[in-house]
């Protein structure tokens, strides 16, 4: 209104998306409802992600079926939904996910993070046996974990897509390719480096618990860039204040 502006769906989508962050996720629906242009996938994905953070399993549920109306050859939508239902511990709608990403022929991109050490690049995935240094990150990662546990960390098994139970929940996360790589970081790099990773996938939040803590515990700067943004760990907190 000040600046004679008719509003876009940009703008729509970028009030949306600070009012998902202020916590108001029912005002962002309804200025989805009120919005003059349709709703397209990007707007519906930024409330599925207001949701996410907050919560709300029935309206993230619905914001990833229109997101996947619109754009449905998204497989991270379809593993996001799949995540939310396994959360909820919903495995037949978690099944029909994954018989309709079969059907469509829709797959997962393995997780994967880079990190780079001394001008060569070193290359991580899940569960990762090829590095040629595995058996030592394997062992310091152990060591770290446990270390953790005696000051508060615990694994959260919200981020564990199978129907899995106990300890084997916990194991499943211990060996994301972004610890892997923050520990090689650890043990490769002297003690002042900033510890810098790339990820394809958007880090997950057991992940993202784990790099604050190990900031804070090691005096160390660890860098993530994940598709969505930039996370800079350090002292205990990290700079996207816990909201991507």
């Amino acid at each position: 209104r000040l600046y004679g502006i008719d509003p876009g769906r940009e703008h729509y989508g970028c009030i949306i998306d600070l009012l998902g962050r202020a916590g108001k996720v029912d005002e962002a629906v309804r200025l989805v409802q009120e919005m003059e242009c349709e709703p397209d996938a990007v707007t519906w994905r930024t409330l599925l992600g207001a949701s996410r953070v907050h919560h709300n399993v029935d309206l993230a549920i619905y914001a990833a079926k229109q997101v996947l109306k619109l754009d449905p050859e998204d497989a991270g939508t379809y593993v996001l939904l799949s995540n939310i239902y396994a959360n909820s511990q919903r495995w037949e709608d978690v099944s029909e996910i994954r018989r309709q990403m079969r059907e469509k022929g829709i797959t997962k991109e393995p997780g994967c993070s880079w990190i780079e050490v001394n001008k060569q690049i070193h290359a991580f995935i899940v569960g990762d046996t090829a590095h040629p240094k595995i058996n030592e990150i394997n062992r310091r990662l152990n060591q770290l974990i446990h270390k953790l546990m005696g000051i508060g960390y615990v694994p959260d098994t919200n981020f564990v897509l199978q129907d899995l139970e106990g300890e084997q929940r916990d194991d499943s996360l211990w060996y994301h390719s972004e610890k892997l790589a923050i520990v090689f970081g650890l043990m490769s790099l002297s003690s002042g480096s900033v510890i810098r990773i790339r990820k394809n996938l958007r880090i997950c939040g057991d992940c993202h618990t784990f790099a604050k803590l190990v900031a804070k515990m090691e005096c160390r700067v660890i860098v993530i860039r994940d598709p969505i943004r930039y996370h800079h760990f350090q002292n205990g907190v990290c700079s996207c204040g816990d909201y991507w």
